[in-house]
């Protein structure tokens, strides 16, 4: 066996070189889209494992056939077939380790060790395929797979660790890197012929190769490769135009619609659109290479961007308000999308802010915010001051305060859904309520007193404003009650009234009464001189009679007296309990003729109080005889004494007939009166007597169940 010598065609070399550029720029063409495409990930991955494939099958087989054109070389189809489906297989294990994957040296290290295994496949069974005697040099194989395998590595790690073959945008790129990986395959296969010795053409019954079967194979595997990146530029443009179209679009709809910055890792603006410019106020020369301080209006706290970098340098996504400052000077508020994009490592190598104006919006809100402070102010000094409540159109209570379930017993639940009928009293009439709703149904406003009934029974007085609310058909839609408590004015003016009473009697009894004692005293001493000479029995009854009635008449003056100018009080300490008593003993006998019962009751047998003791008597005396004479069928009196709070309480229950609530509120005015025969002065003396007492008498009465006199009095404390 001879060696043959190893020449080579330069054309067939140069073809097969450039057959192999075109390859493997359309392999990178293909998993560049797939890395960025979300659909036909198959298809494209086996594109491109098919494209480099080829091309490193296509270097192996023209190559070998630039060594001897002269047609020494024989060719077996089937054998070349599968150096080729290996070839494939390997490329393809080779780039699935590295493709969408976290790249590791491990992933480096498999994917260069499957790609040389390509290699290594395609060009050992393709020397199967020839009709000649081979003979391999181990030291030089070993070396040149070695080395095969090394810059296949490098070749590696620059597409794929650095990431730059897949996040840049360079168009020189991709030329670049397939002639990178030309390179490593044009070393590999050369290394490989270096390491392989031609002997002798085999034996066989293989035909000659031919030279036109040479070019159809050219062609072919031309026009495949052609084919393939045809179809990969026409995926690239089509997905391009779409991408380019869909930015545009979006950028068009921004550039309408929001603000939009784009900062570097250190806040410098890199970018500004219109809307940035017209908002700030500054010119993009101005912005440009600057960070977003020059718009910081000092409203927000250093805490709250430190939590804003805090955010966007952790890759997360920061939305929020901030008020910035124009160059005018003017603030504006934008609503602010920060989204940062990230860096192989992780780490964000630009900011994107998107923002929107909502200057208008915040000025609206403060407006209202500053319109809800002045409602709650008032709503506020209202509840504090004010009876308030809102009732519906029909006068259906929708809200109160708390002032008026303070005011009327009622609790909240118990007034919503109810009307003002609840709190009637009885005191006004029909037509007064008539014109109330006539006036607020008009829409006018109504003001007035209003006297309403507790939920205990109790009355109490109101002045009353009633606003109605007038909605778009001119019908009031609710009414706005503002009521404050009078109830203590209308006691005051009751006092005041019957002070005034008080003072027109004392003036009449100041100028009558002088006049009426002098007549009285001779009549009764003329009276008593007649008794005594008198014997006819008929006669003596008659000038009792007169005597009677002139002793009637000058205790009318002596009360007269009383109110005209009151004798000064002269109080000592005394024990009220004996005091009681002895009054009752008095009584004792008129109560018994009129079949009523007397008890007395004390919690102490010593209740000391500072009292002129014929004073108290007369009070306790008129008002034991008034229960006495409100009983004409007999019943109970009742005598209650107890000391609470440093005061002193008597009750004087009786079980008589009461008395109407129209005819108690006069009680004690001069001249009114219950009785027949009364002149109602008693009362109006007694109740002044307490007063002198610094004490208060109450009167509580029921019809046909009785009345109570309580008497307050100040205890004399130890």
């Amino acid at each position: 066996m001879q060696e043959i010598f190893v020449t080579y065609n330069p054309v067939l070399i140069v073809s097969a070189i450039l057959l192999t550029i075109m390859s493997s720029y359309t392999a990178l063409d293909l998993f560049t889209i797939l890395n960025t495409s979300k659909s036909n990930k198959r298809f494209l991955f086996i594109g491109g494992v098919f494209s480099m494939g080829i091309g490193i099958w296509v270097m192996n087989f023209i190559g070998m056939l630039a060594i001897n054109i002269n047609g020494s070389i024989t060719y077996d189809i089937p054998i070349t077939l599968l150096s080729i489906m290996l070839g494939i297989c390997f490329t393809a294990m080779a780039f699935y380790s590295v493709i969408n994957r976290s790249i590791t040296r491990a992933n480096l290290f498999l994917g260069s060790f499957f790609l040389t295994c390509a290699v290594l496949s395609i060009h050992l069974i393709g020397m199967h395929a020839l009709h000649m005697v081979v003979k391999y040099d181990l030291l030089i194989l070993t070396v040149s797979s070695v080395l095969i395998f090394i810059s296949f590595f490098f070749v590696f790690w620059i597409l794929f660790n650095s990431k730059s073959f897949l996040n840049t945008n360079q168009i020189w790129l991709k030329p670049l890197s397939a002639v990178i990986v030309t390179l490593a395959i044009v070393e590999g296969h050369f290394l490989l012929i270096k390491a392989t010795s031609f002997i002798e053409q085999k034996e066989g019954t293989y035909q000659p190769f031919q030279e036109s079967f040479l070019i159809y194979v050219v062609l072919f595997v031309s026009i495949l490769i052609l084919a393939g990146l045809i179809s990969s530029s026409a995926l690239i443009s089509k997905k391009l135009a779409i991408s380019d179209t869909n930015l545009k679009d979006i950028k068009d709809a921004l550039d309408e619609s929001s603000i939009v910055a784009i900062t570097d890792p250190k806040g410098k603006i890199t970018y500004v659109n219109d809307k940035f410019v017209e908002i700030s106020k500054y010119e993009r020369e101005e912005l440009i290479g600057q960070d977003h301080r020059s718009l910081n209006s000092h409203y927000h706290s250093k805490e709250f961007f430190k939590e804003l970098w805090s955010t966007i340098g952790a890759g997360n996504v920061w939305k929020g308000e901030i008020r910035n400052k124009a160059k005018d000077g003017s603030f504006y508020w934008v609503q602010t999308t920060i989204v940062p994009f990230l860096n192989h490592k992780g780490k964000p190598y630009q900011y994107v802010a998107i923002r929107t104006d909502i200057t208008n919006r915040k000025v609206a809100e403060e407006k209202l915010k500053s319109s809800l402070r002045e409602v709650n102010d008032i709503n506020f000094a209202l509840d504090q001051s004010s009876i308030v409540a809102f009732t519906d159109a029909k006068g259906v209570i929708k809200k109160v305060n708390d002032k008026f379930c303070e005011i009327s017993k009622y609790s909240r639940e118990e007034l919503i859904g109810s009307d003002h009928r609840l709190l009637n009293s009885g005191f006004h009439s029909k037509q007064f309520f008539k014109d109330l709703w006539k006036t607020i149904g008009e829409g006018d406003v109504w003001k007035g007193e209003i006297r309403n009934k507790a939920k205990d029974g109790t009355y109490y007085w109101v002045d009353t404003t009633i606003v109605p609310f007038i909605g778009e058909n001119g019908k009031p839609y609710q009414y706005l009650a503002i009521r404050n408590d009078i109830t203590e004015r209308k006691k005051t003016e009751e006092i005041l009234h019957r002070q005034d009473k008080l003072a027109a009697v004392g003036h009449l009894a100041a100028g009558v009464a002088h006049e009426i004692r002098n007549p009285l005293t001779s009549m009764k001493g003329y009276a008593e001189f007649l008794l005594e000479d008198e014997m006819d029995d008929q006669r003596r009854e008659f000038i009792e009679i007169i005597l009677d009635e002139i002793g009637r008449v000058n205790h009318i003056v002596e009360d007269f007296m009383v109110l005209a100018k009151p004798k000064a009080v002269d109080l000592k300490e005394k024990n009220i309990i004996p005091i009681i008593k002895t009054v009752l003993n008095l009584l004792e006998f008129e109560a018994r003729k009129k079949n009523v019962r007397m008890c007395f009751e004390a919690n102490e047998e010593i209740i000391q109080i500072e009292c002129d003791e014929d004073r108290l008597k007369q009070v306790f005396l008129n008002f034991v005889k008034n229960g006495i004479e409100a009983m004409p069928d007999g019943g109970e009196i009742r005598v209650r004494t107890m000391v609470s709070d440093g005061q002193v309480q008597i009750s004087i229950q009786d079980t008589g007939v009461g008395i109407p609530p129209d005819k108690l509120k006069k009680i004690g005015e001069p001249f009114y009166t219950t009785k027949k025969n009364g002149n109602g002065l008693g009362l109006m003396v007694s109740f002044k007597i307490i007063e002198s007492h610094s004490g208060k008498v109450y009167i509580e009465s029921e019809l046909n169940k009785g009345t109570t006199f309580n008497i307050v009095l100040p205890a004399k404390t130890a």
